[in-house]
């Protein structure tokens, strides 16, 4: 009798361990879940999974599914307008061709900037940097790539100017970060808008980073945002030592999103602003 009543006991309390391990399991997942969909979500050139890139429906579609950021690229019209569009073509994304740089804005206005993407979308435009910071500005974060800024000299005081004419420049505000792969440009944006925080993006031949040029970018940069592949604990650890805020891109799966959370990012790019959800 004692032996039947000792085994039920141990199984009992084998039974209470394990939903006890069970409940704190999902605890935990829910927990790392919850803390996940806290990091920073950044819409690449939009929700550019679900619309065309870089249009006033993409950065639409971004705010509804609840971004923290829109980001996208600025570049100008030959009459140096800014507009916003990622190639130096309008090719791929547009029913046109030819160098974005040939066109004056009343030429680019004419093309369909959607119906490459769906017909869903036909009749998009590529939109001015004016249209997106009235729109936007205010409503949703904004992160500005400066795209090759050595083809636009001046594209840093055009954007400056934009900026401040939508009264989106203040002190300790992430509202707007200016990022570019053009370093040199973001020094020189950082001097026309000391307020603003400042981003370098950096490709994989970055790689091997060293202290000096994290310091180096601490200087005039707030943030680090490399490619995803470049993406250790131990670059994070550095970065975020020499005080600067690690995005990197451009994420298209969930998985990954998860791992960089694991690595320590501050938050993504993605072309999905569900990812994270």
């Amino acid at each position: 009798m004692k032996k039947t009543v000792t085994v039920i006991f141990l199984s009992v309390i084998i039974i209470i361990g394990t939903v006890t391990a069970t409940v704190l399991s999902f605890a935990e997942e829910t927990i790392i879940v919850d803390a996940q969909e806290n990091m920073i979500n950044i819409a690449h050139r939009g929700a550019s999974a679900y619309a065309p890139e870089n249009t006033m429906a993409a950065f639409t579609m971004s705010v509804e599914m609840g971004a923290d950021y829109i980001e996208f690229d600025v570049q100008m019209t030959k009459d140096g307008i800014p507009v916003v569009i990622h190639d130096l073509t309008v090719d791929r994304t547009t029913n046109g061709y030819g160098s974005l740089n040939t066109y004056t804005l009343d030429k680019l206005k004419s093309l369909d900037a959607g119906s490459w993407f769906s017909k869903e979308f036909a009749g998009e435009t590529i939109p001015t940097l004016d249209e997106v910071l009235t729109e936007f500005g205010g409503k949703i974060s904004i992160l500005i790539e400066l795209k090759f800024p050595e083809v636009y000299p001046g594209i840093e005081v055009k954007v400056a100017n934009a900026l401040k004419e939508h009264n989106l420049v203040s002190a300790n505000s992430n509202q707007i970060i200016i990022q570019s792969f053009n370093h040199e440009s973001i020094k020189l944006s950082k001097e026309l808008l000391p307020d603003i925080p400042h981003g370098v993006l950096v490709r994989n031949d970055w790689k091997g980073v060293s202290d000096r040029q994290l310091e180096e970018f601490a200087t005039y940069a707030d943030y680090f945002n490399p490619n995803f592949n470049m993406v250790t604990a131990e670059l994070v650890e550095r970065v975020h030592f020499n005080n600067m805020t690690m995005f990197p891109y451009t994420i298209k799966k969930q998985s990954l999103a998860s791992k960089l959370y694991n690595l320590g990012v501050d938050g993504i790019i993605t072309d999905d602003p569900d990812i994270l959800k």
